[in-house]
């Protein structure tokens, strides 16, 4: 049997459940579609497999494109897999019915979103399963999983008139739930790559400007991440950079600087670094922990080993206790903890030796290497805790003084291990793989990235 039907038909549908997808460009989309239809473009047959698989059966669908002939084939696609799918003879050509123009755009990216959030008139709506958003969510949003969207009156609590923007993992189940909301006459756009998509995206903002040394703390606001571009004399050296690598070319691009280092403070087990894509873009060197092992070519930096910068240098000091090779970086009053210390916690002590053990370095190195510099030394982690809050110019970070007064630092040795090690948060997702990525021991596929680095920063104890 056909899968076809006349646009009478389809108008005589309108309203009673049906979902209509449209399959044009979005341009095309936004110049006129069928009342309450849906834009429906995937961006690969990969994307469209899983998303006709996840489509309720016994939904009621209808394809349109411009002239019936790519709708049909999906159609019949569809049709094959299940589902009760028609599509509109002769596309949108054949259309005389109600339409509805503009519209917004059935895909927002990790940044649009960025700039949009606090909007009043923008409205989360998360659709994942319960367990995924507990663990891992962005901020303000509302949890309806999938399913609920397509049962009757779900949407009544959604509100019109709001810029809904819905989530999920990959961007998937997302789309899948603008094809719900369309249905009940709500407009929304789909987060491009959902969380994984969310994870890469990178703001800058400028944290120091002093002395004639500028700092520029790099976000991953969807992981949590913190690098640095720390420029002087025209000059800069990038510390724990993240991917998307090129964002640093076209930082150093915008602010007129010359990339010359880039460093880690450590190998990172939650996230990919790209120290070493950074460095060959710019031809700068590499430097690494002379006290870790690595299998790159790099410029290994011990302790009281310096990295030039123009006319000064960043001081390595040997911080173990996050792992037995971290470094801190000092430039005048700032220090580049890495993940040694954060505001309100310490970094956690099992990802790569005992727990126990390094937990009695990380509290030597606090009362000691780290915590004996100046009070009022700036101290700039390599993360963000879970849940710790800006200070007003939008950075993180906190200082020795304040590292003195917090209540870990004033334990004794062993109530201090004792505390940290029955603190210790879930693993990171793939933390051996990616620490085998970041030593150099194994290639890396770009593409692996965002699920590799899924899911939250897991990189801190809370001070209890």
């Amino acid at each position: 049997m056909g899968t076809g039907i006349s646009a009478a038909d389809l108008e005589a549908r309108l309203g009673d459940g049906t979902i209509v997808l449209d399959m044009r460009p979005a341009a095309d989309y936004a110049a006129g579609h069928v009342r309450g239809a849906a834009s429906a473009r995937c961006g690969s047959m990969q994307q469209k497999q899983v998303i006709m698989a996840k489509i309720p059966r016994g939904t009621r669908l209808v394809l349109v494109d411009a002239d019936g002939a790519a709708a049909a084939q999906n159609a019949a696609m569809m049709a094959s897999m299940g589902h009760d799918a028609r599509h509109l003879e002769g596309g949108m050509a054949s259309w005389a019915g109600p339409t509805d123009a503009g519209g917004q755009d059935p895909l927002v990216s990790g940044g649009e979103l960025w700039g949009s959030l606090g909007d009043d008139d923008v409205y989360l709506l998360d659709v994942r399963e319960p367990e995924e958003f507990a663990a891992h969510r962005i901020g303000g949003a509302v949890n309806v999983p999938l399913a609920r969207l397509f049962e009757e009156g779900a949407c009544d609590s959604i509100p019109r008139g709001k810029k809904v923007v819905t989530i999920c993992s990959h961007g998937n189940r997302s789309m899948i739930a603008t094809f719900a909301l369309a249905r009940n006459g709500i407009g929304s756009s789909s987060l491009d790559g959902g969380m994984a998509g969310w994870s890469q995206v990178l703001v800058p903002r400028t944290v120091h400007d002093s002395g004639g040394t500028r700092v520029i703390q790099v976000e991953k606001v969807g992981k949590g991440c913190l690098s640095y571009v720390v420029a002087r004399g025209g000059k800069a050296a990038v510390i724990d950079a993240v991917h998307p690598a090129s964002e640093y070319a076209k930082i150093a691009k915008a602010e007129g600087l010359e990339i010359t280092a880039v460093a880690d403070t450590h190998c990172h087990a939650d996230h990919v670094s790209a120290s070493r894509e950074v460095a060959s873009a710019a031809g700068a060197t590499l430097h690494m922990s002379a006290a870790e092992d690595y299998d790159m070519k790099c410029e290994r930096i011990a302790d009281g080993g310096s990295i030039p910068l123009a006319d000064s240098e960043l001081r390595a000091v040997h911080a173990p206790g996050h792992t037995p090779g971290s470094m801190a970086y000092v430039i005048g009053g700032l220090a580049f903890c890495g993940d040694t210390a954060f505001a309100g916690g310490v970094g956690r002590p099992d990802l790569h030796e005992d727990a126990a053990k390094a937990a009695g370095d990380l509290h030597d190195t606090l009362h000691g290497r780290l915590g004996g510099l100046d009070g009022a030394t700036r101290l700039l982690p390599a993360h963000r805790a879970e849940g710790a809050e800006a200070s007003p110019d939008g950075s993180y970070g906190t200082t020795v003084g304040e590292l003195r007064s917090g209540a870990l630092y004033g334990a004794d040795r062993e109530s201090f291990v004792r505390d940290v090690t029955a603190s210790i948060p879930p693993k990171p997702p793939n933390h051996a793989m990616i620490v085998r990525f970041n030593r150099g021991s194994m290639p890396l596929n770009p593409a692996m990235i965002p699920d590799l680095e899924a899911g939250p920063n897991r990189c801190a104890v809370a001070a209890p």
